[in-house]
């Protein structure tokens, strides 16, 4: 999580390009576990964003978690409005089994695709599906959010 976080404030020193703040609404398929994620996005490159990440799911079947992600987007303008882009990163999640009290940790892998559409010159709407690759846990994960460029 420090490299996280290091790689992060590298990224905002440079100063490349446009910066946004998201929050979102998730769902991931294996526990069908609702969750709530916060993201900020940083353009590091031409059509290139690096995004840190955080989801907590809601306790579903004993079973809550939350996400750590670091994302790479890169971005394909398909109109003046609309852009999609191919994901991939890396993931710790931290699991919680409420009934049994105990805490697993792991580190992963995720690869998807997003869309998002320009409101106005500052809000976005964007939608992502991503396979999230984790140890004994592979899924499925929707997100719907709001970002707003500055």
């Amino acid at each position: 999580m420090a490299t996280l976080l290091a790689l992060t404030m590298l990224m905002a020193s440079a100063k490349v390009g446009d910066m946004s703040l998201g929050v979102q609404f998730n769902y991931a398929s294996k526990n069908s576990m609702f969750g709530l994620g916060l993201n900020y996005e940083i353009e590091v490159l031409r059509n290139v964003r690096v995004e840190p990440e955080f989801i907590y799911f809601f306790e579903n079947k004993h079973l809550s978690d939350y996400n750590v992600n670091l994302n790479l987007h890169y971005m394909i303008p398909t109109s003046s409005a609309a852009t999609i882009y191919p994901l991939a990163g890396f993931s710790f999640v931290s699991f919680k089994d409420h009934e049994f009290n105990t805490t697993t940790n792991r580190c992963g892998a995720n690869v998807g695709l997003g869309f998002e559409y320009s409101i106005n010159t500052n809000f976005t709407f964007y939608t992502e599906q991503r396979f999230h690759i984790i140890k004994d846990w592979n899924e499925g994960v929707t997100s719907l959010g709001l970002r707003y460029r500055f």
